[in-house]
């Protein structure tokens, strides 16, 4: 998974133990060794806000992303087909003018 979860580090940073800090949070122990050990699909913002009040830290003091690998972070590839060519057209002026009336007269309808 591409987000690291350091809550080790900032446990010994503050010298504090698991299961103070989920004592501390309001979570089971369980709960934060799943969080802890990057195995969380999601993490609630007032876990997360509490987790930094109680450690004293910002979210990214917790969470940081790191990429798979290098093909992620190649970037976007040009991906263009006819759909895009037809709205590109469009765009340009190919519409009739009946056609952009209509079109505006059912926006009206529809109250946009």
């Amino acid at each position: 998974m591409p987000i690291a979860v350091d809550i080790d580090v900032m446990l010994a940073r503050r010298k504090m133990s698991v299961g103070e800090l989920a004592e501390r949070v309001g979570i089971t122990p369980a709960n934060l060794a799943v969080l802890k050990n990057g195995r969380a699909r999601a993490v609630r913002f007032t876990t997360l806000a509490a987790l930094c009040e109680v450690l004293r830290c910002q979210p990214g003091d917790l969470l940081r992303w790191e990429a798979e690998d290098t093909a992620d972070t190649a970037g976007p590839t040009d991906t263009a087909g006819p759909a895009d060519t037809e709205s590109a057209a469009g765009a340009a002026g190919g519409e009739d003018a009946a056609d952009t009336a209509g079109t505006e007269e059912a926006a009206g309808a529809m109250g946009g």
